[in-house]
């Protein structure tokens, strides 16, 4: 699987994941590292998009109307794994 259709699939999770919640999840706080890998990804979505620096590789999913009143009113990921896995891979195949 791409990298791609990986970042795809964990945003989905996530926005699925707050939905089964019974939120709406409406935006999408990115760190920039996040959003360069994403970009593709991010105009799928149908998320606001937001580039928050100290989050680097991570993002929130959120339901704008109740982030920071519930705590379950988000769902924080990382891509930095995926990025980790992916430079391995790349130094396999150098080899």
């Amino acid at each position: 699987m791409e990298l791609k259709e990986q970042i795809l699939e964990i945003i989905e999770n996530a926005i699925q994941e707050l939905k089964e919640e019974g939120l709406s999840p409406d935006i999408l706080l990115a760190g920039p590292q996040f959003a360069q890998n994403a970009s593709e990804v991010l105009d799928v979505v149908g998320l606001s998009v937001y580039v928050i620096s100290e989050l680097e590789y991570d993002a929130v999913v959120a339901d704008s109307r109740y982030l920071g009143q519930i705590r379950r009113a988000s769902k924080r990921i990382s891509i930095e794994p995926l990025m980790v896995e992916e430079n391995l891979w790349e130094e396999i195949r150098e080899l």
